[in-house]
């Protein structure tokens, strides 16, 4: 009977697991629609490319190395096949389910870079820089933080009171710290700042597009933050999902009111560009702990973070930090957020150990990224030319437009 019990666990947590990731990977057409609606139409068919091929770049890189940096212990399964029955290690779900779970958030990561250097880098290069984030860089940090391990041997982030349940810091906050080196790298585009550094307004090309994204990434996050509470096959995580569902929607649903009003108050207008920001704000600051809160609260945190997305992407024109789809501000800025607010809801969590780790976080992915933005600038370069800018690099880079018809020859 106790045999016939642990099988059922086992079919329904692996099963959770692999739908949760199906969930996550669906994400990916989120980023895609969301960043093709909000750069403009000469450059969709590389945005595009560039988010169907980092997909792919980093499931094999992760195959083939990160998850071994990231988890020692379970890297070995990929030399011989994921195998097992979960019974080793007390875990009721199957080894490959949590690999391809795990494999799927490294993608996420990698997305994000994906829009902020959006319009002006090579396609190439960008592909050569998913190959090192998503093959060494993540799954270092992914070690010292979800994997366990000592930073470099010398402290370990959960000795300290570190805690990020789906991943604010180690996947938002990771990829923003890659984007905004590659935005410094690149530099901006041609005619987003006039000559005394006041931001232009480059509208995107397809807003229904952007906001179909937006949706397809808050569906997508139930599986993000649900599938990290890691089982379903109890009453207690049963419960505990139910909970990290409600608290997931509420800070979307936050984050969106919170950046409605904000831009209607600085604006004048309800900039729909900012309210779909403000909805994925909400979820990257729940993500960092969507089991404590309670849905008020956690609508509470939501809003928290669609107010501070609006000034962090104005904050960031006046830098010159010139990001088309806000994803430094969504994910990084945001990100932030969600890690400092964990410890006022999880007493298990400190305020400075929260701070270490996300220092932690942003000065590996920052340094380490911006040493191989250079490297690619010095060897193949990163920008198009100018010329290759005003055209748009969906011709210099994938021979194709994304509509052709409507092009004047």
């Amino acid at each position: 009977m106790e045999n016939e019990l642990f099988e059922v666990k086992f079919a329904l947590d692996t099963f959770y697991f692999l739908v949760s990731g199906a969930f996550v990977m669906w994400m990916a057409a989120g980023f895609s629609m969301l960043e093709a609606g909000l750069v403009r139409s000469k450059n969709t068919t590389e945005i595009l490319t560039k988010n169907i091929s980092l997909f792919a770049v980093s499931c094999t890189l992760y195959l083939m190395l990160g998850y071994a940096i990231m988890y020692p212990d379970l890297g070995d399964l990929l030399l011989v096949g994921i195998t097992g029955d979960g019974v080793a290690d007390n875990k009721t779900y199957a080894p490959s389910a949590d690999f391809f779970f795990q494999v799927v958030f490294v993608a996420t990561a990698m997305s994000i870079v994906s829009g902020a250097v959006a319009e002006r880098m090579k396609l190439m290069a960008f592909l050569a820089f998913a190959v090192v984030m998503t093959g060494f860089i993540y799954p270092m940090e992914g070690y010292w933080t979800w994997g366990g391990g000592q930073v470099f041997g010398l402290y370990s982030l959960a000795d300290l009171g570190f805690s990020d349940f789906a991943g604010a810091g180690i996947v938002h906050m990771a990829g923003a710290a890659a984007a905004l080196s590659g935005v410094i790298f690149l530099g901006p585009r041609h005619g987003k700042y006039d000559n005394k550094g006041k931001a232009r307004a480059i509208p995107g090309a397809n807003l229904p597009m952007a906001t179909l994204g937006t949706f397809i990434l808050w569906m997508g996050w139930f599986g993000f933050n649900g599938g990290s509470v890691l089982a379903t096959s109890s009453v207690e995580k049963a419960n505990l999902v139910a909970v990290v569902f409600v608290n997931t929607n509420a800070a979307a649903a936050g984050g969106l009111i919170a950046a409605l009003v904000t831009a209607k108050i600085l604006f004048g207008k309800a900039d729909l560009t900012m309210i779909l920001n403000g909805a994925l704000a909400g979820l990257v600051t729940i993500t960092a702990e969507a089991t404590t809160p309670t849905p008020a609260v956690a609508c509470l945190f939501g809003a928290m973070g669609g107010v501070l997305v609006v000034f962090s992407v104005v904050f960031l024109d006046k830098l010159r930090l010139d990001d088309p789809v806000g994803a430094i501000s969504v994910h990084g800025v945001v990100g932030l957020l969600g890690l400092l607010l964990v410890p006022i809801t999880n007493t298990e969590v400190t305020l400075s150990g929260q701070i270490v780790g996300a220092l932690t976080i942003f000065i590996w992915v920052f340094s380490s990224s911006s040493l191989v933005w250079w490297l690619l600038k010095k060897s193949m370069g990163i920008r198009v030319s100018a010329e290759e800018e005003y055209e748009g690099v969906d011709l210099s880079e994938c021979g194709m437009e994304a509509y052709p018809e409507f092009t004047n020859h």
